[in-house]
């Protein structure tokens, strides 16, 4: 049976719940700097999970910023406390980057991939055994 998984924003107000959330094994590290921006730290940790298996609830907002790939990013956070939530493009497809800091169930799983590290900060090292793409 696949497992539900659930994340919560830091003021818990808004909910994050993932069908078949076992299926995600590995995370993602983005050092692109709209995710250092809404993260406040050199990095942010997703997941790419299915829209169709992912639900958010309660008072969220949306921003919609354009990426130095000329789409158009929408970055979904708590309306109350400001936790970054998800983000959504059509280059994701059916998909959206889920940020895995709101969910317990993501802190023993390992990051099989780090982007845009031509923007990593320079303290940081390089995740080993991650793939390591300078871009998306």
């Amino acid at each position: 049976m696949s497992e539900t998984i659930k994340g919560e924003c830091l003021c818990g107000q808004s909910t994050i719940t993932i069908e078949n959330g076992d299926s995600f094994k590995d995370q993602i590290i983005c050092h692109c700097w709209d995710c250092k921006q809404t993260s406040g730290s050199a990095f942010s940790t997703n997941i790419l999970a299915p829209t169709k298996d992912t639900k958010i609830e309660g008072p969220v907002k949306e921003f919609g910023v354009k990426a130095p790939s000329g789409n158009t990013v929408t970055r979904v956070f708590c309306g109350t406390c400001g936790s970054a939530i998800s983000h959504r493009s059509v280059a994701f497809g059916d998909k959206a980057a889920i940020q895995t800091g709101n969910f317990r169930y993501f802190a023993d799983k390992p990051v099989s991939t780090e982007l845009f590290t031509k923007d990593r900060w320079t303290g940081l090292a390089a995740v080993e055994g991650a793939a390591q793409l300078n871009t998306a």
